[in-house]
């Protein structure tokens, strides 16, 4: 998630949920494990005590939590809801696509991959179907590969 130099695509809610996931971890989560690290220590011999390992690489992993939170919040393309045109699909924007197989409409939310959350329909825009929608219009018929084959959809709708 976010290669150095590569530039995060948010939404002001996403910045939102990184900023509160942020400071979650610095303020609970760091305590938590300071707290994990000294009941560990009083149990003494540090060669087999697997509760001093596993909240050191608890530390490791949430340091290296917040430090990429930091630089993609850092680096971070805000998109500005003001500036999410609805004449062509974007980032920001929802596309209602009629699945052309299945005769089913489906609501996608078009994010960054760091927002991109499938299960409530918030496809990245790196993804192979947010990459197949990007710029479309309204009426374009696409056809996007994806790992089961090809999938069909019209876009029926643009919105903010």
């Amino acid at each position: 998630m976010g290669e150095t130099g590569k530039q995060v695509v948010l939404t002001y809610e996403g910045v939102k949920k990184l900023e509160e996931e942020l400071e979650y971890l610095k303020t609970v989560k760091r305590k938590e494990i300071t707290q994990k690290i000294k009941t560990a220590l009083s149990f003494g011999d540090l060669s087999e005590n697997s509760e001093y390992d596993e909240a050191k690489n608890d530390q490791a992993f949430v340091e290296g939590r917040i430090a990429l939170l930091e630089n993609m919040l850092k680096s971070a393309k805000v998109i500005d809801e003001d500036d999410i045109t609805t004449d062509k699909v974007n980032v920001g924007c929802t596309v209602k696509v009629k699945d052309v197989e299945f005769d089913d409409d489906i609501e996608y939310t078009i994010v960054g991959s760091a927002e991109a959350d499938p299960g409530k329909l918030k496809i990245s825009n790196e993804s192979p179907v947010g990459r197949g929608l990007m710029g479309k219009k309204v009426g374009d018929e696409v056809e996007i590969s994806v790992p089961d084959g090809i999938i069909k959809y019209v876009i029926l709708e643009i919105k903010k």
